[in-house]
């Protein structure tokens, strides 16, 4: 039966342009109406073929049966099949010119086969019906530069697992993990990976099928109906993305027409193909792929994994083993004008998304739209943030005084791009050890050192992610084998970290000093920056609201003060709005319970003072409030020490 009436010409145009961005409406299977008869329509690009088969459960694996007609001189092969073969296995049988016989899955099959096995699945994907209209509406409405952005990052294969070991389904989770998502106060959820891989190990970030929904978790409408119960809850969902590179599994896109086609050279470092972005039609599967999930799926972001290995030729390899651009550098200036497409492409259909680079070098302007010449991402990876504060807090508190550079010097490119501050998965694996295991000290000091940490994450510029487990510190790390050790919450201190992150991530979302105004200064002053000996650092962030802001004090030594002496902006009564050391959390009780007049004592090149008590390894944030005198002494119940008062 003619396909014409299916693949348009034009749109095939475009495909090999580089210009066709929702190609999985045309490519792989598609059950379709095609004149009387309801049948499956398959598309797949292998340029260069001999010959091009369809074979599966269908047709009992005979390529007698199923050949394949290209159109034109495109390198697009298709068939139709006069039958509806919703739930069917199917591989594409590939005849090279040099006599090879493979046996590949769909590059763009909805839906595959639970690993070990590798065969793709017909699987119609519309007809879910979506219950996000209010959620999809209000997002367009959000300027997330100036709103709260605080993500948990899960794996979901070993978040929780059933009894018997098994992965929960995306309807339990929709369920579960939801529900912890909410009482613990996170804006969203970022998943890693969940595109169809063959290795568990891989974490899921090595591909085999980038429009397939991975079997492990349910069917991809039981994805949907997760999306779906976030959004209704007021949760956004994040991809991890991952277009820089694939796995070389035989059944997958290397090497697909019996030669390099999707990529140009391997990952030495991952054991991987890396995507060739001079090859146009790459361009339309990947920029289709990150399309597809956005409409789809209704996500409401892409964290873009591995930014750095696409920029550059020389990313993970020895000596001069590398290729160089055109002007003898090492800079991948096809990937470069790919991304820059890819962001355009997805501002165009979905202006409210998220598309975030993970890049760990000092590539400029990779937040900054492309007009004046930036990558067009919404927000970057602050990796020297978070490689400078980690190996800061890892330190043993004698050697904290000669390093003080590390917490501060990040202030001086804060403002550079818009960053969010990552403390995720890659940091508590291989040999890293867990957060809670990184803290010196002994046992309380490892949890209030903890603390300290969270609170100067959450109070210096940018957006938040925390990997799952660092909430209630978990000691081992993670293992993608075995759901995370919540028997921990068994145990008073971890169970008391998990409240005192819980109150944080709510006191960060009611205060707008702490994300309202933070892609310049004027959100940021430091009052003492310069306190090496003390190790302590006294700050405060600012809402657009002139007197709307907090003055943030840590203490990173375990020394205890009675009465610390700290200048402030303005006169008045403050009041101490969250201390790490409350009982509650695992601390002492070493606070400040009432308020606190500011004295007409210049300090700190302030004009007013006040002092107050400081606990060891503690963060105090103070905020100006009521100036009437009979309010002076009397102590005051911040409104976060009711926030949930129940246990998680």
């Amino acid at each position: 039966m003619n396909t014409k009436s299916f693949l348009e010409p034009d749109e095939v145009y475009l495909f090999n342009r580089g210009e066709l961005y929702h190609s999985y409406l045309i490519l792989g299977a598609h059950i379709i109406e095609c004149g009387a008869v309801r049948g499956t329509n398959f598309a797949v690009w292998v340029p260069e073929a001999l010959k091009v088969c369809l074979v599966g459960e269908f047709n009992n694996w005979c390529s007698s049966a199923g050949s394949m007609i290209e159109i034109g001189n495109t390198g697009v092969w298709s068939i139709f099949v006069p039958k509806d073969l919703q739930g069917q296995f199917y591989k594409y049988e590939i005849h090279t010119r040099n006599g090879q016989v493979l046996l590949k899955a769909d590059p763009f099959a909805f839906f595959s086969e639970l690993r070990p096995a590798t065969a793709s699945i017909v699987w119609h994907l519309p007809g879910y019906q979506w219950q996000d209209q209010g959620w999809m509406e209000s997002r367009k409405e959000i300027k997330v530069k100036q709103a709260p952005l605080l993500i948990y990052e899960v794996h979901p294969g070993s978040w929780r697992k059933q009894k018997d070991g098994t992965f929960y389904n995306w309807r339990t989770l929709a369920i579960e993990l939801l529900d912890y998502v909410l009482k613990m106060g996170y804006t969203h959820i970022e998943l890693m990976p969940i595109a169809e891989h063959p290795f568990d190990g891989s974490w899921g970030y090595q591909i085999t099928g980038y429009y397939s929904c991975t079997s492990r978790f349910g069917t991809p409408e039981d994805f949907m109906f997760f999306i779906d119960q976030c959004h209704q809850a007021g949760i956004g969902v994040i991809l991890d993305w991952v277009p820089g590179h694939f796995c070389k599994d035989a059944h997958g896109l290397g090497e697909f027409n019996g030669s390099p086609l999707y990529e140009n050279d391997r990952n030495e470092q991952w054991g991987t193909y890396n995507f060739n972005f001079e090859k146009s039609e790459v361009w339309s599967y990947l920029i289709s792929n990150a399309v597809f999930w956005l409409d789809i799926f209704h996500v409401d972001g892409l964290r873009v994994d591995g930014v750095s290995s696409m920029l550059y030729f020389d990313y993970g390899k020895p000596g001069d083993s590398w290729r160089r651009n055109i002007y003898g550098g090492r800079e991948n200036l096809q990937a470069v004008a790919f991304m820059q497409r890819l962001n355009e492409v997805v501002s165009d259909y979905f202006p409210e998304v998220l598309m975030i680079a993970e890049e760990s070098t000092e590539w400029p302007l990779v937040s900054y739209p492309t007009d004046v010449n930036g990558l067009g991402y919404n927000f970057k990876w602050n990796m020297g943030w978070m490689n400078d504060t980690l190996r800061y807090m890892s330190l043993d508190f004698p050697l904290r005084k000669a390093n003080h550079q590390l917490l501060t010097f990040s202030m001086t490119y804060a403002f550079s791009e818009n960053f969010i501050l990552p403390l995720s998965h890659d940091e508590v694996v291989h040999g890293k050890r867990s957060l809670i295991n990184r803290m010196p000290g002994d046992y309380w000091q490892k949890f209030a050192g903890l603390r300290s940490l969270y609170g100067y994450w959450m109070c210096h510029p940018g957006k938040k992610l925390l990997f799952m487990g660092g909430e209630f510190a978990q000691f081992i790390e993670w293992n993608e084998s075995a759901e995370l050790d919540w028997f921990l919450l068994e145990y008073e201190m971890h169970r008391k970290l998990q409240t005192f992150v819980r109150d944080l991530n709510k006191l960060y979302r009611q205060e707008k000093a702490l994300w309202e105004n933070e892609e310049d200064w004027s959100g940021f002053e430091w009052i003492d920056v310069h306190n090496h000996q003390q190790s302590i650092l006294v700050f405060c962030r600012k809402a657009q609201e002139k007197d709307d802001f907090l003055v943030i004090l840590i203490n990173f030594q375990t020394n205890r003060y009675e009465n610390f002496r700290l200048g402030v902006p303005q006169k008045g009564l403050y009041q101490e709005l969250f201390n790490s050391d409350q009982g509650i959390y695992g601390g002492n009780n070493h606070i400040n319970p009432s308020l606190i007049k500011a004295e007409k004592v210049a300090w700190h090149g302030q004009m007013f003072s006040l002092t107050i008590k400081v606990a060891p390894l503690a963060i105090i944030i103070l905020k100006p409030t009521f100036e009437r005198k009979e309010l002076e002494g009397q102590k005051v119940c911040s409104p976060i020490k009711k926030a949930l008062s129940k246990p998680i």
